[in-house]
């Protein structure tokens, strides 16, 4: 496994090199395989590397009817509800590429096939991704406490060993319960990107880096089979050491 650590000025320029990075990602994997996977995530940088895909010339590159779309973690709300990172990838861009339905695999809502249930909501996507979490490409964000997917330091999520999908409540960030994949899960993927901005990630970025556990710092225990790549900005990277 290779780990890459990028630093970019500004989170609009890591907004814009992520997604050139990922178009061509999603295309390499269609010219060798003939399909790519995606895992998506949310939050402010997350849903800006969206919109840069959307909005870049090259977004043709990729034949989006063969690309399937997971998420890694969802906030467990009604559908539509504006929180929903399912919601917001739709709006940023899978409302406007020419996606195949049948391979977009949103995280169950709360007021879906299983009702207000996250524990069956996670059962349930634990199903549809059995088999398939090599994703080519798996987004993640990074907390400021070092939190990842919606797995928090010292968390019921954080010692899953053996699930892909678990119910998270309680979580310090609203809203109290979500859906996520574990760190066991994130590290079937091909590749994990973990995308933060801001002097507030600093602390957590570099402890990640210097090896921290993932117990205490959950992104640290985010590792991709192939690459381990950190996008951040010049903020993010700042408490880093070299090297």
């Amino acid at each position: 496994m290779t780990r890459r650590v990028d630093v970019h000025p500004t989170p609009d320029a890591l907004a814009e090199a992520a997604a050139a990075l990922l178009l061509t990602r999603l295309a390499a994997a269609q010219a060798e395989r003939g399909s790519a996977s995606l895992a998506l995530t949310g939050g402010r940088t997350g849903i800006a590397v969206l919109e840069r895909v959307r909005d870049s010339p090259a977004r043709s590159s990729v034949d989006w009817s063969a690309v399937d779309i997971y998420w890694g973690d969802e906030r467990f709300l009604p559908a539509g509800d504006p929180e929903r990172n399912e919601t917001q990838a739709r709006a940023a861009l899978l409302d406007h590429i020419p996606v195949d339905p049948a391979r977009v695999h949103p995280m169950p809502p709360s007021d879906g096939d299983f009702g207000d249930d996250p524990d069956a909501a996670a059962a349930a996507y634990a199903a549809v991704v059995e088999g398939k979490l090599a994703f080519d490409v798996h987004l993640v964000g990074v907390g400021e406490e070092g939190h990842t997917l919606s797995v928090f330091p010292d968390s019921p999520a954080v010692h899953e060993t053996e699930r892909t999908v678990v119910a998270v409540r309680d979580c310090p960030k609203p809203p109290p319960t979500r859906v996520s994949l574990t760190l066991t899960a994130a590290r079937q993927s091909r590749e994990v990107w973990l995308m933060t901005t801001g002097a507030n990630k600093a602390e957590p970025v570099a402890a990640a880096l210097a090896g921290a556990s993932e117990v205490d710092i959950p992104a640290a225990g985010a590792r991709g089979k192939d690459l381990t790549l950190w996008l951040l900005d010049t903020d993010a990277a700042a408490g880093r050491r070299n090297g």
